[in-house]
């Protein structure tokens, strides 16, 4: 039981070391821009797409709320998933083409911090253990 405490401790020392090493190299702009994509991913940043026929200068679809935006080049398409209330999440595709683009707008703001990050780990998919509790 002590092995994979050590264990657990050794690997997630490693990786905040790794981590920091790896954002000491940064720009200001870089760590912002992280920071507050983690935000838009965690559904974090309320956000308005809108979807333009470039031909018409019509808008085709409009949507607004808390979402995570993946762009998939591969598909064509732009997939959204938006969090709505009580934890429910719903995913919209967005077929793209040649005359069709869209726009991303951060309506809310981030309040990202450029000195912070955060890291979170679930013990349970590395090392499974039970806590052992003392009083």
């Amino acid at each position: 039981m002590k092995k994979r405490k050590i264990i657990g401790i050794l690997t997630a020392f490693i990786s905040i070391v790794f981590c920091v090493s790896a954002f000491s190299g940064c720009t200001e702009s870089e760590r912002v821009n992280y920071n507050i994509t983690q935000d838009a991913e965690n559904f974090n940043v309320y956000r308005r797409v809108t979807v333009i026929n470039c031909i018409k200068g019509d808008t085709l679809f409009e949507i607004e709320g808390l979402m995570n935006i993946n762009a998939d080049t591969a598909d064509n398409q732009l997939e959204l998933i938006v969090e709505i209330e009580d934890g429910v999440y719903k995913k919209h595709f967005i077929g793209l083409s040649d005359n069709v683009t869209y726009t991303v707008e951060d309506i809310s703001g981030s309040q990202a911090d450029k000195y912070h990050y955060e890291i979170n780990y679930n013990p349970n998919m590395w090392i499974p253990f039970v806590p052992d509790y003392k009083d």
